[in-house]
This record gives structure tokens, C-alpha cells and sequence, in this order.
């Protein structure tokens, strides 16, 4: 297999388990909506993808083989914010507000980046997808290809986050209503409980 048979492969396997509805894609469009800290956001997901992609490929995927305990408390935990999450997003549907140009503006940094972490690292998938899936098919590659998977892999996360958290702003018009939002938060609280409960059943 070529140098760019291998870049596409990685961009393609990551494309088929990021492009999906989930807490942390939901996230990061609702700050691209809000404009709060979207490139603190698209970077913080970005290099998070790497690093635990990097961890599978270079042969930390059986992590999860050796300390099966990680992933239990990784479940519950997730668990715990999904639910958490979820419910506030229902709540908003009550006292829905439209956007308006520049707001969350004074929001803080620190809990935005918090918030970021959380959806990215207290998701079970995620350790799944990045370290075990693509660190498989990663350490599958000769040592020299390793690292042209590696960037086509993180190719895909870098476009994806930044399309998703910038291309957000085109639907600013549609979120000037309430209604919009209320519809929004109701999906996202939705999700949020339907993941929770997904986490629940697997530990079950």
C-alpha cells in the first residue's frame, strides 16, 4: 500500500467514527452558534483526537485488555455528566433565548475548556474509536507508514471540528428565534439521555 493509500485510509476510518451525532459533536456546534471560545474548542477536540490516537497506533491499544477496570469508571462517570448535561439542555426549553451577534462573549475560558474535556474524555467511545479501533489498524502498518496514517487520521478530526465549529455561524440566523433554541436544546437533552442510557445498558 502507497504513502497516500495509507494518509486516506486513516482520514477515512476517522471520518466513518467522528461524523456522528453524539455529546461531543453536539458541543462543539453549540458553541459555534454561540461563538463562545470555538477555536479553543475545535483545537482542545483536535489535539485530544491525536494524543489518544497517537497512544493506539504507536502500541497502548491494549490498555483496555489489561485494566478492564479503567473502562468501568469511565462508564459511570460519562454516565453521571450525560445525565447531568441532559437534563440542564431540558430545562432550557423552558426559558429559551435567541442568539444574538457576539453572545457568551464574557464566558469563561476555564469552563468552556472543562466542558470540552469532559465530553471528549469521559466518553468510553472515544477511547474505543481512537486507541483500540484506530491504534489497531494503525500498529497494522509497517513502522514507516505509521505515521502518514497517523496524519491523515488527525487530518479528518482537525477538518471536522473546525468545519462543524465555524460552519456553525451560518445557521446563526435560524438561532435568532427562541423557538429554534428551544427545539435544540430539547434534541440535545434528548441525546444526552439516550447516551446515558446506552452507557448504562452496556455496564448493565
Amino acid at each position: 500500500m502507497n504513502e497516500l493509500a495509507v494518509f486516506l485510509q486513516g482520514l477515512v476510518l476517522v471520518a466513518g467514527l467522528i461524523v456522528a451525532i453524539g455529546a461531543q459533536n453536539a458541543f462543539v456546534l453549540r458553541q459555534g452558534l454561540l461563538r463562545r471560545h470555538v477555536g479553543l474548542v475545535v483545537v482542545f477536540c483536535a489535539l485530544a483526537d491525536a494524543l489518544l490516537m497517537a497512544l493506539g497506533i504507536w502500541g497502548l491499544g491494549a490498555v483496555d485488555a489489561r485494566l478492564p477496570a479503567v473502562s468501568t469508571v469511565l462508564r459511570w462517570a460519562g454516565l453521571a455528566f450525560l445525565l447531568v448535561y441532559g437534563l440542564r439542555s431540558l430545562m432550557r426549553v423552558a426559558r429559551p433565548a435567541g442568539l444574538q451577534a457576539g453572545a457568551g462573549s464574557s464566558a469563561s475560558a476555564g469552563r468552556t475548556l472543562a466542558q470540552a474535556a469532559a465530553f471528549t474524555l469521559l466518553n468510553p467511545h472515544v477511547y474505543l474509536d481512537t486507541v483500540l479501533l484506530v491504534g489497531a489498524i494503525g500498529t497494522a502498518h509497517s513502522a514507516a507508514q505509521r505515521p502518514v496514517f497517523f496524519a491523515g487520521a488527525v487530518s479528518c478530526s482537525l477538518l471536522w471540528f473546525a468545519g462543524l465549529g465555524y460552519g456553525a455561524r451560518l445557521l446563526a440566523p435560524v438561532f435568532e428565534r427562541p423557538l429554534a433554541w428551544r427545539v435544540l436544546d430539547l434534541l440535545l437533552g434528548l441525546m444526552m439521555l439516550a447516551l446515558a442510557w446506552g452507557l448504562f445498558r452496556s455496564g448493565a
